[in-house]
């Protein structure tokens, strides 16, 4: 047992001779890959402390871990993509007047826009105004410019009360803004907001089309004053429901339908 215990010593001795210098340290501990493990029993009967151990280790690198390495490679790549050159987008519809007034449309797309309306396209509202469907706008613009040739692009957030919608939009042709208007639209169900954000844009439209020219006979007295003489009549309706009688408008080929009877 005795010399069991002095085999030890003596090994013990020898290697830290050969591994350690004069101090009790490990020769180029710098590199922290040299020991990768070592038994904890092993360094508590080291004549250094375990601690300058670690402290040098401390200093070493860490080593780069691969997953950041390509997470940010495809950070990298996804920045280049959603974020491209900014004058490269155009110009914010949001604020900008960019191509306002700048030079007028070609005589063929003029023509298009200010042709006089055709008597069957006309219509007229109970209370004696006269419109023009929003359908009939969108055929004019899309025969003048082209499909995707214009657009409204939405100005500012949109606006809800208790009964109306409103937003401004902006009619873009070609690439120039050409008007700025506000649309609304009332509702009497809160679940009728979306369909009134749709008439709120068709309204809109509406409006942006009378600085194009577009339909400009129902604005002229004359015109609706004509119009309502020769093709429109103003007669006694009965509301089947609640037995109340009214006068309304309706075209003189028309008919009035349920609850109205006339």
């Amino acid at each position: 047992m005795r010399h069991t215990k002095l085999a030890i010593a003596s090994a013990r001795k020898a290697i830290t001779k050969k591994l350690c210098n004069g101090n009790g340290r490990f020769k180029q501990l710098s590199n922290p890959g040299v020991f990768p493990s070592m038994s904890s029993t092993w360094l508590n009967h080291r004549p250094f402390h375990v601690s300058s151990f670690l402290a040098d280790n401390r200093t070493a690198p860490p080593r780069p871990n691969e997953n950041e390495k390509v997470l940010k490679k495809e950070n990298e790549f996804l920045s280049d993509a959603q974020e491209p050159n900014m004058s490269d987008l155009g110009p914010n519809w949001q604020t900008s007047f960019y191509g306002l007034s700048s030079q007028p449309f070609s005589k063929e797309i003029s023509s298009t826009l200010t042709a006089p309306l055709s008597p069957e396209d006309v219509e007229i509202k109970p209370d004696g105004i006269l419109y023009l469907p929003e359908i009939k706008y969108r055929r004019i613009l899309n025969n003048a410019f082209g499909p995707g040739g214009w657009g409204l692009a939405p100005r500012g957030n949109t606006t809800v009360t208790s009964k109306s919608v409103s937003r401004e939009y902006a009619l873009v042709c070609h690439g120039r803004l050409v008007s700025v208007a506000r649309g609304e639209q009332t509702y009497f169900d809160p679940e009728g907001v979306a369909t009134a954000s749709e008439g709120c844009k068709s309204n809109a439209l509406m409006r942006c089309c009378k600085d194009l020219g577009v339909a400009s006979e129902l604005w002229d007295p004359r015109f609706i004053r004509a119009f309502k003489h020769e093709r429109c009549i103003e007669v006694f309706v009965e509301n089947v429901m609640t037995k109340k009688k009214r006068k309304l408008w309706r075209r003189k080929e028309d008919r009035f339908t349920y609850p109205y009877k006339e």
